[in-house]
């Protein structure tokens, strides 16, 4: 109780900044330099939830927990970097890390759900990684040209009347 009265206090005689709390929503926060800081605090706590997670005493559901919080701030992080960029400040989804798998190539679909550290190798999440992006079929020439017929060409267009009427107009 006399913490808090002593807190007040300082407060109240300008020793001590409040603490402020993020706002809820980024849109609500109107201010440049306020929304970098905001930012900054959100890229503090993923930095440490990362490195929580790579902590071996934790079971399989802790580490779910924890990876589902850190994709939690990384949306979050993503409202601020829009509302940053829509204040005037720059774009860091430009410069952004891209997500890399164990050999260093770029995750397909990555846009959505991540995972981080050892939420990588938990049961069912390995097997993500190790899909393959399925190629697309290359179309033959042959393919290609059952397509094309004399409509392609426009060889037809003057059967149905309309190019005939627009063009009788435009004379």
């Amino acid at each position: 109780m006399l913490y808090r009265f002593r807190e007040a206090q300082a407060i109240q005689l300008g020793l001590v900044k409040p603490k402020e709390r993020r706002p809820y929503l980024a849109s609500d926060c109107n201010n440049l330099k306020d929304a970098e800081k905001w930012r900054q605090q959100i890229i503090r706590e993923i930095s440490r939830k990362v490195s929580k997670i790579q902590d071996a005493g934790l079971s399989d559901y802790q580490i779910r927990d924890l990876n589902d919080e850190i994709n939690k701030l990384m949306r979050e992080k993503g409202h601020w970097e829009d509302q940053i960029k829509k204040l005037g400040g720059p774009d860091y989804r430009r410069v952004g890390p891209k997500m890399l798998d164990y050999e260093g190539r770029e995750v397909p679909g990555n846009r959505g759900y991540k995972y981080f550290g050892r939420a990588k190798d938990l049961p069912g999440v390995r097997e993500l990684f190790e899909q393959e992006v399925p190629t697309p079929q290359k179309r033959t020439r042959s393919d290609l040209y059952k397509n094309v017929d004399a409509d392609y060409y426009g060889y037809r267009d003057e059967e149905d009347g309309l190019l005939l009427e627009y063009e009788q107009e435009q004379e």
